[in-house]
């Protein structure tokens, strides 16, 4: 009987293996649902942290494309600056050589002036010596003023015998000029002419350009001088070189002017430029000074 018993109570002795079961199937879900959550933060950290390196990188190549068109940017403006620098580079260099040969010339011209100006002087300095021409250079030009008193009789537009001799030698140098306009003007006081005179010169003007006419003249026919290069003026009283209230001055005032200016129109290089690069050179010694002897 108690073996029965034992035996008909078997199956109620255990009641807590149904429990254990469940908790045991509440711990497993438990843990698969931790760890299934666990593994979705998880990866949704790294699509965030995956998104965020998209971003990153896309910025950055952004920022790459943009550092590229400044760098190709900046390559276009410096070549485009080194096109332009090679450019003034060669007009330089030609601007250069231009002014080189424009120097050259203009020393040789000076060279030529000078040579032209010591022959003047050698021939006049009888002339030169007593007041009765004055020679002088400037600007290159060479210009001789000459006393009417040394080539004309007192209030007559012809040739004296000695203005012959003076003229003679004065055109045998201007012969040799090649390179000039020669202008010869003629130029009176303020006195108008005698009334002996007044029925051939009315005028200072008729006068002074009957003077001028013939030493063109002369110096054309015995001097030899192209005519081409010769030019005649009158300018009666309106340009003195002097006073007209003494008799000296008026007598100063009354002259022959021979001017020898260049027959070529002047180079277009600025002239700062050729004074500089002739500075202590020829030009310095072609500087404009009256030849020894004159007033």
């Amino acid at each position: 009987m108690t073996e029965s018993t034992q035996h008909g109570q078997a199956p109620h002795g255990r009641p807590w293996v149904p429990w254990l079961v469940t908790a045991l199937v509440v711990l497993m879900s438990g843990g698969m649902m931790y760890l299934a959550h666990r593994g979705t933060s998880r990866a949704e950290a790294l699509a965030e942290q995956s998104r965020q390196a998209a971003m990153d990188a896309a910025t950055r190549a952004r920022d790459a494309e943009t550092a590229r068109l400044q760098l190709e940017q900046k390559l276009a403006t410096l070549e485009a600056e080194r096109t332009q620098l090679a450019t003034e580079k060669e007009q330089l260099s030609s601007e250069k050589e231009q002014l080189s040969q424009t120097v050259q010339e203009q020393e040789a011209e000076l060279a030529k002036l000078k040579a032209t100006y010591d022959d003047l002087q050698d021939k006049m300095k009888a002339e030169i010596a007593d007041g009765a021409i004055r020679l002088s250079q400037v600007e290159g030009r060479i210009q001789v003023d000459l006393v009417d008193k040394v080539l004309f009789d007192s209030g007559d537009a012809s040739i004296s015998a000695r203005g012959q001799e003076v003229l003679t030698r004065l055109g045998s140098v201007l012969a040799k000029v090649e390179d000039k306009s020669i202008q010869v003007s003629g130029h009176t006081d303020d006195s108008p002419p005698s009334q002996k005179l007044q029925s051939t010169f009315p005028s200072n003007w008729e006068l002074s350009v009957a003077r001028a006419v013939n030493v063109v003249r002369f110096l054309q026919d015995t001097g030899g001088v192209p005519a081409r290069r010769l030019v005649a003026a009158g300018y009666g009283q309106m340009r003195p070189v002097s006073t007209n209230a003494t008799p000296l001055g008026r007598a100063r005032n009354r002259r022959i002017e021979v001017l020898l200016m260049p027959d070529l129109p002047a180079k277009r290089t600025p002239a700062a430029a050729v004074q500089r690069a002739l500075a202590g050179g020829t030009a310095t010694k072609a500087q404009a000074k009256p030849a020894r002897g004159a007033k």
